[in-house]
C-alpha cells in the first residue's frame, strides 16, 4: 500500500514526521535510486527501495522502547563531534537503530527513554502534548515557601514566564536542599535556569519521571525494555493537550 514518504520514515524509526520532510527537502532520500524532494511523494514500502542518506530502510522493522538511567558523562544524541560517549554506548544487545526522546544534558542524569518510533517520539517531543517530567535537583542553599511559590508560578526566562510547575522540597541539610519540580514544558536547561533564577543553583540533577515512567531503582548505566502497560499509558500522555481535555469532558 502506498504512503506518503514522510510516514514511512516516521514509522520505520528514521525520524519524526516534521524530521522525515526535512530529510527530503534536503535530497537526503532516494525512491529507487532517484533523489526525492516533494513532500506529497508516495511510496510502497514492501516493494519501493527507500534510502535515507544512503541507508536501506526496512519496511517492517519491530518497534523496540527502552527506558535507559542515564548517568552523568554522556550525551543524549546518537553521535558527537567533540567525541564524547554518547548514550548508545550504553546499549547492547539491541539489533534495532534507536533514538533519544528529547534530550538529557551531559552533566544531567536520569530516565531517558530511547526508540525506533518516530511517531511516538514526535508526540513526546511536540510541545503540545505537555507530558510531565520530573526531575529532582539538590541546590545551593535551602529554598524558603517563597522561593518555591516562585518556581511554582513560574519566572521569566527569555522575557517570558515558565509554565505553572510542581515544586516540593524533599530533605535539606547544612547549606544544600533536594527538591523536587515536575515541567510540563522543555526549555533548554529549564530546571538549572529557573533555580539559578531564583538564588540556588543546581548542584546536581537527575529526572526520575516521564509522564507515566518512572525511573525506580534501575542502576545507572542500565536500561530495561518498556512494559506494555507502560508503553500504553506513555501513549495516552502524549495526546495533545487539547485532546487531552475533549477526552476528559466525553467521560463525565
Amino acid at each position: 500500500m502506498q504512503e506518503r514518504l514522510q510516514k514511512i520514515l516516521s514509522r520505520a524509526g528514521v525520524a519524526s514526521r516534521r524530521q522525515a520532510e526535512g530529510l527530503i527537502r534536503e535530497g537526503k532520500v532516494r525512491l529507487n535510486g532517484k533523489v526525492v524532494t516533494e513532500l506529497g511523494t508516495k511510496a510502497d514500502p514492501a516493494h519501493d527501495e527507500i534510502r535515507v542518506s544512503g541507508r536501506l530502510i526496512a519496511a517492517d522493522q519491530p518497534w523496540t522502547y527502552l527506558l535507559l538511567h542515564k548517568p552523568v558523562g554522556y550525551v543524549a544524541t546518537t553521535s558527537d563531534p567533540e567525541g564524547r560517549p554518547t548514550v548508545l554506548d550504553l546499549i547492547h544487545g539491541v539489533k534495532e537503530r534507536l533514538y533519544p526522546v528529547g534530550r538529557l544534558d551531559w552533566d544531567t542524569s536520569g530516565l531517558l527513554l530511547l526508540t525506533n518510533d518516530g511517531e511516538l517520539t514526535h508526540l513526546l517531543t511536540h510541545p503540545s502534548s505537555e507530558v510531565p517530567r520530573t526531575y529532582q535537583a539538590k541546590v545551593e542553599g535551602i529554598p524558603n515557601p517563597t522561593v518555591l511559590q516562585k518556581l511554582r508560578r513560574g519566572v521569566f526566562l527569555e522575557g517570558r514566564p515558565t509554565h505553572p510547575a510542581q515544586v516540593r522540597l524533599l530533605r535539606k541539610g547544612p547549606g544544600w536542599a533536594w527538591i523536587e519540580i515536575t515541567l510540563t514544558e522543555g526549555r533548554n536547561r529549564q530546571v538549572r535556569r529557573m533555580c539559578e533564577q531564583v538564588g540556588h543553583p543546581v548542584l546536581k540533577l537527575c529526572r526520575v519521571a516521564l509522564g507515566p515512567l518512572l525511573l525506580g531503582d534501575l542502576p545507572p548505566g542500565r536500561f530495561r525494555p518498556l512494559k506494555e502497560k507502560e508503553l500504553k499509558q506513555l501513549r495516552g500522555t502524549s495526546q495533545p493537550a487539547d485532546q487531552k481535555k475533549t477526552v476528559k469532558r466525553g467521560r463525565r
